[in-house]
């Protein structure tokens, strides 16, 4: 990696055609367009929460170093943001009036407002700015390296950089856009945050069945991306489909697994819809993220539900240890009666006749386990409560 330290660049200089865009990606450029500050392997603005880019204009205003920049140097007059886009872009953005920072005597003012004094301290202000050169998988290591301060990259922040191209441009147009439409929709069933690549994960992840580095290899020159749109697409219909209401425990469920195994079976909306309210609300189900696999896979699975009731099996396991046991002592196998003094204390109860019981009550931590589980006869399990 070659360098060369370059300390006459101005903020003057930097901003000087710059051009910025709502949609991320798009528009970000800066010496007289000779600069690209959002190259494709870069991620997405994050500063924009009124502390963080409010902070570096307060830092120039007051006359403090705003650390190193990296270039990563083109062509022979063409470079791309390696380190700082972050800074730059909130500059930028603060000259184009999106947003006030406080001066000197702590008023709120946009660059527009200010002393034309105030308006050259800023233009004049020198930067440190490293130009960089060297082989693409050296710069991209050493992209990796200097990111590691500041806010950590995300993996998918650092596979953009590793397998940038064509490819990774048009993704983020799509997946990591927070002012696209669909975005609203997607987030009721994937998780994370779309400016810092989780929903381009998320794609990616459901396109490769997991093998995103190989899928982001495999087509890094490619100049559409209508196959990882399609099957995300796809997934997000069934979905949306299947469970006409949103919960907010779908949001981040592995829906490409459950399209896999269930996508090609016929539901009903309302049958669905109703199975899914009538669960929601009962007292049995502890667990609501396994609501929705439950009801796909035919409710055949009670555990996905964690479900303060013990299942059918367990209790005709519980009632007949428990059962032979009471009839070698010749005693009830209801243990409340076999301990009183009554007509029922050496009653043998017939199944129907009994509840399951936890031994230690599910809201005390009781786990629904045939090592917790007792049977009583149904009088004394209903008067028993949660002791």
């Amino acid at each position: 990696m070659i360098t060369t330290l370059k300390t006459d660049i101005t903020i003057r200089d930097i901003v000087e055609g710059f051009e910025y865009n709502e949609l991320e990606g798009k528009g970000l450029f800066g010496l007289s367009g000779r600069l690209t500050i959002q190259p494709e392997y870069q991620r997405n603005y994050i500063y924009a929460d009124g502390k963080k880019d409010v902070a570096v204009i307060d830092s120039i205003l007051k006359g403090y170093p705003i650390g190193v920049l990296y270039f990563n140097k083109v062509d022979s007059d063409k470079y791309e943001v390696l380190d700082g886009q972050q800074r730059i872009t909130s500059i930028g953005r603060f000259i184009k009036g999106k947003f006030a920072a406080k001066d000197a005597n702590d008023h709120e003012q946009y660059y527009s407002g200010m002393s034309e004094e105030q308006r050259k301290l800023i233009l004049d202000k020198e930067l440190l700015i490293y130009i960089c050169e060297g082989e693409e998988q050296e710069m991209m290591k050493w992209f990796e390296t200097i990111n590691i301060a500041g806010v950590p990259l995300k993996l998918q922040e650092i596979r953009n950089a590793v397998y940038h191209g064509t490819f990774v441009t048009k993704a983020k147009e799509v997946f990591s856009n927070s002012q696209d439409a669909n975005v609203q929709k997607w987030s009721a069933y994937v998780a994370g945050d779309v400016k810092r690549q989780d929903y381009l994960q998320t794609a990616l992840d459901w396109a490769s069945d997991g093998r995103i580095d190989a899928y982001m290899s495999k087509h890094r020159n490619d100049d559409n991306i209508d196959e990882l749109k399609n099957h995300f697409n796809k997934v997000i219909d069934w979905v949306s489909s299947t469970f006409t209401d949103v919960h907010s425990e779908m949001r981040g469920l592995e829906w490409n697994r459950l399209y896999k195994e269930y996508g090609s079976n016929s539901y009903n909306p309302e049958e669905i819809a109703n199975k899914v309210k009538e669960l929601y609300t009962s007292y049995e189900v502890r667990r609501k993220k396994g609501v929705f696999e439950y009801i796909l896979g035919g409710m055949k699975k009670p555990s996905l539900l964690e479900i303060r009731i013990f299942e059918p099996s367990t209790i005709k396991t519980a009632y007949a240890q428990q059962t032979g046991k009471a009839k070698e002592k010749g005693i009830s196998n209801c243990p409340v009666c076999a301990s009183g003094n009554n007509n029922n204390k050496d009653r043998i109860y017939k199944l129907s006749e009994m509840d399951a019981d936890h031994v230690t009550a599910w809201s005390n931590g009781g786990a629904t386990e045939i090592s917790n589980c007792e049977m009583l006869c149904i009088s004394h399990n209903r008067s028993k409560g949660n002791r």
